[in-house]
């Protein structure tokens, strides 16, 4: 056991990495590891980890290239430790958190700011929660890391929240996702992922709130439930062939468009149910608090963006805003239908 009670402190000197940990059952608590090499070819890490079930805990990390390293590492937890990287724009940062082929670790109540990138790298089976994750790139990066959880997280103001890249059976619930404003600030990316749940998660004032593509294979699936998608650019982009997505009972509020969808395919192949539109412009006569007529959306002019992407740098100007008038007033061609819902929720409550 190393117990620091928050007072030792152990300074690299700007070089290498600070402290390995190449055994088991070790704990390592209340130390203040600063000032590491400036390698990403070796990864100058705060601390590096190859062993199983160790305890990092209660730890400060700062001005360190990468924060904690783990490496074919298993049933490790990280918990409480505050990590900051160094003082460098923003790509040539080294991750906060970065584990690779290792399972079963969980990762808790960390506190994170100023870093690159959070990246879990072929490293299935593992339980990320309650961290608060700012002023970073990826906010968290799944790549061929199935069976992961992301729950309770707090991600704000980073370029992108969380990205899920080849990783099947991932769920990710009652995390807040805000202000991710870079160029492809999405909340929450899916790519060439399927068995996806997303639920119950606040998802506000982002570029995008969710950007993903369809889940390859019949029976595969990503599911989006209690959301609530705000405040931004656009709600919801859905690309590549449209389908196998399931939108249940979220909240679309205030986005300036609630739904894109670029490429072709099946609108009706994608799945929408009991949703709160804020757009939405039926009634409720009965008092139910379902919309008595589906919501439906549909493409004007906005197809011109969807399918030229150049064509975005003009998506608010006069003449995009006059001629998608004009297409909703007396259509040149049928619309796109983008979406419908057949249940819509009248009221925000449930």
């Amino acid at each position: 056991m190393l117990e620091g009670g928050g007072k030792a402190i152990i300074d690299g000197g700007g070089k290498r990495s600070i402290l390995w940990i190449n055994t088991g059952n070790a704990v390592v608590r209340g130390l203040v590891l600063r000032n590491t090499g400036n390698s990403h070819d070796q990864m100058d890490s705060g601390i590096a980890i190859a062993g199983d079930s160790n305890r990092i805990e209660d730890n400060v990390i700062e001005n360190a290239l990468f924060g904690i390293v783990l490496k074919q590492s298993r049933r490790n937890l990280v918990r409480r430790n505050h990590i900051r990287s160094k003082a460098a724009e923003l790509s040539m940062r080294g991750e906060s958190v970065r584990l690779w082929n290792s399972t079963d670790n969980r990762i808790e109540n960390n506190d994170i700011a100023d870093t690159r990138d959070f990246t879990l790298m072929n490293s299935p089976n593992n339980h990320v929660s309650g961290n608060s994750i700012s002023g970073s790139r990826y906010g968290m990066h799944l790549i061929f890391s199935p069976n992961c959880h992301i729950e309770g997280n707090r991600l704000s103001s980073n370029a992108t929240g969380i990205v899920v890249l080849n990783s099947d059976y991932i769920t990710i619930r009652g995390n807040t996702l805000q202000h991710s404003s870079g160029i492809g600030g999405a909340c929450i990316t899916i790519k060439k992922s399927t068995e996806i749940l997303a639920e119950d998660n606040r998802i506000v004032h982002c570029a995008t709130g969710i950007l993903s593509d369809s889940p390859v294979g019949d029976l595969s699936k990503v599911v989006f439930r209690n959301n609530l998608v705000a405040h931004s650019t656009t709600g919801v982009q859905l690309y590549g062939e449209r389908g196998g997505h399931t939108f249940e009972g979220n909240r679309f509020e205030k986005n300036l468009f609630q739904v894109v969808m670029s490429g072709s395919g099946d609108a009706q192949s994608n799945r929408w149910y009991g949703n709160y539109w804020d757009d939405y412009q039926g009634f409720d006569l009965n008092h139910d608090g379902v919309g008595d007529t589906p919501h439906e959306v549909y493409a004007y002019a906005d197809r011109i963006w969807m399918e030229t992407p150049a064509a975005t740098f003009f998506r608010n100007s006069p003449a995009l805003e006059l001629l998608d008038f004009l297409e909703r007033l007396a259509p040149f061609s049928a619309p796109d239908l983008l979406l419908r819902d057949p249940k819509p929720r009248f009221s925000p409550t449930r």
